[in-house]
């Protein structure tokens, strides 16, 4: 009666929200998704979730399924992991730094499971890489980057993990606190604060500053998000930073955040490697773990198209 795409489905389901990024998140379409639940339910004679809900809610018997899923999904996955390990005895180094400097909520728990599915896999990190780590692949000296730098290359492969906001983050008595967008001009009196990487590199230079022909009226290069926020929180200045990066400083009150621009400005993030190694078993599994990592613990993430 059940089968594991269903409970793929399922999962997928819970985990984002809706049927549309559902549908995203397996790569085929809302309407093969609906169809796939619609035959389902007709073999189980019930309902498996409520219909324009958002975020989706379960009926029981989709709890159930879900419940299942949860647990049948990893234990197939790491049997498949265990058969590929015993064919190809894989054994190697996973060096990786981050040019993502607000990762370590979706990271960290990421790092957890690729450990446990590839523990012949050593994996560690360079620090002398945080803010152009690029160079590190060329030289040999890493074997995976997160970034947010993409560009068409023979040398490196850029796997996309997953699109978010970028919201201006100020203190809660902020003058702009209160607008509902914020654009170019709105930074021209502003202390910005900033990774200390070229402004070139930054979404708020590349996106918003630059094709406006503004500055902020300061800038200071700050290289820790901790450091940045309790910054903000003093009225130092102001930063644009991932919107999942600071909603638990929103919930507390000690920041507010600012939609930048009337659309909203959306950031991406990829894992890049050497094009020869993009296939590797260990190396896929972790771009598997890390996108299905990011959209579990994050909030207002969503899928690259």
């Amino acid at each position: 009666m059940l089968e594991i795409k269903h409970l793929k489905t399922i999962r997928a389901l819970a985990h984002t929200g809706s049927l549309a990024k559902a549908a995203n998140w397996l790569h085929t379409t809302s309407s093969a998704l609906s169809h796939q639940l619609k035959e389902l339910e007709a073999r189980i004679r019930h309902p498996i979730y409520v219909r324009k809900t958002q975020p989706v809610k379960f009926t029981p018997e989709g709890e159930l399924i879900l419940q299942l899923a949860e647990q049948i999904l990893p234990l197939v996955q790491d049997t498949e992991t265990r058969i590929q390990d015993l064919r190809t005895q894989s054994k190697g180094q996973l060096r990786l730094a981050i040019e993502c400097h607000s990762c370590f909520q979706w990271l960290m728990p990421a790092i957890s499971q690729f450990h446990k599915r590839w523990p012949m896999i050593e994996l560690s990190f360079n620090n002398e890489y945080m803010f152009d780590a690029l160079p590190g692949l060329t030289e040999g000296e890493l074997d995976l980057v997160i970034t947010a730098d993409t560009f068409e290359s023979d040398e490196f492969y850029f796997e996309p993990l997953f699109s978010f906001e970028m919201v201006l983050v100020t203190a809660p008595d902020h003058p702009l606190a209160n607008k509902s967008y914020i654009d170019a001009t709105d930074l021209t009196q502003q202390t910005l604060l900033t990774y200390p990487v070229e402004p070139a590199r930054l979404d708020i230079y590349k996106y918003v500053l630059h094709p406006a022909n503004c500055q902020p009226k300061h800038v200071k290069k700050v290289d820790q998000t901790l450091m940045i926020l309790q910054m903000v929180t003093a009225n130092l200045g102001v930063a644009v930073l991932p919107s999942w990066a600071v909603t638990e400083y929103q919930q507390q009150g000690l920041v507010e955040t600012v939609k930048i621009g009337q659309q909203g400005l959306t950031s991406k993030l990829f894992a890049a490697v050497k094009q020869r190694q993009k296939n590797l078993g260990y190396i896929k599994s972790f771009f598997e773990i890390s996108q299905r990592t990011s959209l579990t613990n994050l909030t207002d993430v969503t899928p690259i198209k």
